[in-house]
């Protein structure tokens, strides 16, 4: 199969950075109160969130181009809730008939399933699987889900995306994401940077045609998918390279990677030391400095910065060459009450004999036939077939994940929480030979900024990631899957069942 030639898109990269704000989240707010036959949801806040497509402008010397939002603009959505203190979301799919991104006929067996169809899934929330945005439980324009989500975690910040079967890669592109902070008392006694000193930030690529509307290749090179995406725009909340004033003290940063494919790698231009506070799953038992953090997609990560140590200075947040935004240090000393303690939030890391059973997990990729695309699979499994991961509520168990590819894959599980064990290579030869584990090296602690609770494990190529998971939460089916969405979509996504 000839891949055919692919137009000519914009130099993002000769666009002129920082000329634009940085744009702050949109902050939603209850419409008031309802109940549900969801058990658990009465009485809870409601949400009535419009999904449709906007123009908004990415860059100052670009036109407004036709995106997705959750709210009313470009910048993220932002929610806020406390622990235990359960909200309703009822999303409703106001989106055109068509798709303005290239889509693939038929996918996952669902050749009458709508273009524009969405599915929401708040990603890290420990939710009834009803509500966890299920790439089937799809619904199409002019139709809504109402979701409960119980908020029985700590604090934490997850994000939201869509999750519909087929079409989730080019819905989060055209801009379906958004943040969903959740507090609790632990945090609030802490003292950390708040209010405007703390500033929730997603950062990803993009594309534009030479109209300045967004672009995502097709076809790609490989055939009928591209096995992954990367952009010449850097863009955070909404904004290509966006700036932000900043007064000369500490901020809390908290970050997404909400990228289809790219990590980035996050440092500060001045070389500027941080403190990690916090992963996916909430806060660290203690602060970790670092002058650069690896950010796969999907991940976050929760740091503080201080900026009193650059004032009158232009710091940039930078991944590798890439420039992502510029903060603009005041010149005057401010006065700082913030602080960041020695101890954050203590974790009981878990004994392996808790678990009550260890799977071998296999990350997969396979050449096609007659010009076919690769397919990557884990377990050597599609989407469709059985089930074949089935697991205990309130037990404890510890995957291996095994990469047999040449890729470091971010595995994601829905609904539940877990703790890195290790990393270890081993000889991938033998393993497709007589599936047989031969580790040609020691074991690899995780980094001291993975030591809390995680959804998202980075698995490096050619090595076991050991994760020890304890599946607490809600009987019901859910998933576990590549965030890479080109991966996800072609079809390293499978679903798991969490039995009572």
């Amino acid at each position: 199969m000839h891949a055919m030639q692919r137009p000519r898109t914009l130099d993002a990269m000769k666009l002129q950075p920082f000329v634009d704000p940085l744009p702050l989240p949109e902050r939603m707010l209850p419409t008031g109160r309802r109940s549900s036959a969801i058990p658990g949801a009465d009485n809870a806040p409601y949400y009535k969130i419009g999904i449709r497509s906007i123009s908004w402008k990415l860059h100052r010397d670009l036109p407004a181009s036709q995106i997705w939002s959750y709210g009313s603009s470009g910048a993220p959505v932002l929610f806020e809730s406390r622990k235990d203190e359960g909200v309703l979301i009822d999303w409703w799919n106001e989106l055109p008939d068509k798709h303005f991104l290239p889509l693939n006929f038929p996918i996952h067996q669902m050749p009458d399933a709508p273009p524009t169809r969405t599915s929401t899934h708040l990603h890290g929330a420990r939710v009834p699987s009803i509500s966890d945005g299920y790439p089937e439980d799809w619904y199409g324009p002019g139709k809504n889900k109402l979701c409960f989500y119980p908020n029985h975690q700590d604090a934490t910040a997850l994000w939201c995306h869509d999750h519909a079967m087929g079409v989730s890669r080019l819905n989060i592109f055209a801009g379906l994401m958004g943040w969903y902070l959740l507090r609790d008392e632990v945090e609030d006694s802490l003292g950390l940077p708040s209010g405007k000193y703390e500033l929730p930030l997603l950062i990803y690529d993009r594309s534009f045609d030479p109209q300045g509307q967004l672009y995502y290749p097709y076809p790609p090179d490989e055939g009928a998918w591209a096995q992954e995406y990367l952009g010449d725009a850097m863009v955070v909340n909404g904004k290509v390279q966006p700036y932000h004033d900043v007064e000369a003290r500490r901020y809390r940063l908290r970050i997404a990677n909400t990228a289809n494919s790219r990590f980035f790698s996050l440092a500060f231009s001045n070389g500027l030391s941080f403190q990690v506070i916090g992963s996916d799953q909430g806060l660290l038992d203690m602060p970790v400095e670092l002058n650069r953090l690896v950010l796969s997609p999907s991940e976050r990560t929760d740091i503080v910065i201080d900026f009193s140590q650059s004032r009158d200075e232009s710091v940039r947040l930078i991944s590798d060459a890439l420039q992502l935004m510029e903060f603009r240090v005041s010149r005057e000393k401010t006065l700082d009450e913030s602080r960041v303690p020695k101890t954050l939030h203590p974790i009981t890391r878990i004994a392996e004999s808790q678990s009550i059973r260890t799977r071998e997990m296999t990350l997969n990729e396979y050449d096609g036939d007659n010009g076919e695309p690769m397919v990557m699979l884990l377990n050597r499994k599609h989407w469709a077939d059985p089930v074949t991961e089935i697991v205990k509520l309130n037990s404890t168990e510890i995957w291996s994940l095994i990469n047999l590819t040449q890729d470091t894959h971010p595995i994601h599980l829905h609904m539940v929480r877990f703790q890195v064990l290790d990393r270890q290579s081993f000889a991938t030869y033998d393993y497709l030979s007589n599936e047989q584990l031969t580790f040609t090296g020691e074991k690899i602690a995780p980094a001291a900024h993975e030591m809390g609770w995680k959804d998202v494990v980075q698995c490096p190529p050619e090595m076991v990631t050991r994760i020890i998971v304890p599946f607490k939460g809600y009987a019901g089916r859910y998933l576990w899957h590549c965030h890479i969405l080109e991966h996800e979509a072609n079809d390293m996504m499978r679903p798991y069942e969490v039995i009572a």
